[in-house]
């Protein structure tokens, strides 16, 4: 089976979040945390976000609301959602300065970004992180363990899977998801493949114009 680098998106929630870290240390299983910006205003959640990089898993901008796609937005609206979240985050960013954009659902296209979130990332230095496997436990909280499994099997290449930190219930499933994974033979990259890696470091990749539309008309 293909290695699969495993991220979690739109937490950190004080229900659910412990349990995602502490399973992840008894399997020594590396992760990524997109996290939405205005969480961390809550210092539970604050709090949890420092524990996850504390633990040796990197943190990243997963945008201010997680709303409307970026690329569906005005410039300047587009921008703060990123800037807003980059300050609430702090030194939780450095020094890869992770990024992720909130893709509707798991599609991925020209709606991720508009043409000044696209310019202030590589401005920044911002990695922007991508995937190739939703199982959709967002909204499939019981089904998604099948999902996850079936889509590791049929992997010809490694994987980046997005799960989610939510008070929905999937995430007691986790312990046993990967377990199985484990004993399949997988291995749990701490670096996401390059394909899912469009800008890194400021710099675009071939592909990246491919996730930028103009600006919305504010």
């Amino acid at each position: 089976m293909q290695p699969i680098c495993l991220s979690f998106d739109n937490g950190p929630e004080p229900t659910v979040t412990p349990l995602v870290l502490e399973v992840l240390a008894r399997r020594r299983i590396p992760a990524m945390f997109f996290v939405v910006g205005e969480k961390l205003r809550d210092p539970a959640a604050r709090a949890l976000a420092e524990r996850a990089r504390a633990a040796g898993h990197p943190v990243g901008n997963h945008t201010l609301t997680h709303g409307v796609p970026l690329g569906r937005r005005g410039g300047a609206e587009a921008v703060a959602e990123i800037a807003t979240t980059d300050a609430l985050l702090g030194g939780l960013r450095e020094p890869l300065r992770l990024f992720r954009p909130n893709g509707g659902g798991g599609a991925l296209g020209p709606h991720l970004l508009n043409a000044s979130a696209a310019a202030y990332l590589r401005a920044g230095g911002h990695t922007m992180v991508l995937w190739n496997a939703v199982p959709r436990d967002f909204a499939d909280p019981d089904g998604w363990p099948e999902t996850a499994l079936a889509t590791a099997e049929a992997a010809v290449a490694p994987v980046l899977m997005v799960l989610h930190d939510l008070p929905n219930g999937a995430m007691r499933h986790l312990d046993r998801v990967l377990g199985m994974l484990a004993d399949r033979g997988v291995e749990f990259l701490a670096e996401p493949p390059a394909a899912c890696v469009p800008l890194r470091g400021g710099v675009a990749g071939a592909d990246f114009a491919g996730f930028v539309s103009a600006d919305a008309v504010p």
